[in-house]
């Protein structure tokens, strides 16, 4: 038996629509993050961006399982002395709700060329509304 590797020029891509409302933020990167990279594919090759385009609609009704909207911290530091800085992940949701699950899912990205164009394909939207309705994305559920 033989291993399958994709080329570039024979990848089909499609756009899968995740719905966020009411899934548990990392549950819903998870799935996120493998239809980005292309791992819920039989054609899945590392080295090669095989992935679909990803539209998720209702990001600000994810929620966090537990006491995380309060508790769960991001830290970021600017490089300068005293530019440590730590934010809740309510104080985030209230700024911009769709940075949520695009953390979420960056994390579970890999961090180098090929990632970031992989993740590039994400578009996270805070409502129902979407301007992508002419790629006839595919609706995915949440089991």
């Amino acid at each position: 038996m033989k291993t399958y590797l994709a080329k570039t020029g024979e990848i089909k891509r499609e756009a899968l629509l995740f719905d966020a409302s009411e899934a548990p933020v990392g549950r819903l990167a998870v799935r996120i993050a493998n239809a980005l990279r292309g791992k819920d594919r039989p054609t899945y090759t590392p080295h090669i961006d095989t992935g679909a385009f990803v539209i998720v609609i209702n990001a600000d009704k994810a929620v966090f399982t537990g006491h995380k909207n309060e508790r769960k911290v991001y830290a970021s530091y600017t490089g300068h002395r005293s530019g440590y800085r730590e934010t809740t992940a309510q104080e985030i949701r209230e700024k911009d709700s769709t940075r949520i699950i695009s953390m979420a899912v960056w994390g579970m990205m890999p961090h180098g060329r090929l990632g970031r164009a992989q993740f590039s394909k994400l578009k996270v939207y805070a409502g129902a509304e979407h301007p992508h309705a002419a790629q006839n994305p595919v609706k995915v559920t949440m089991e």
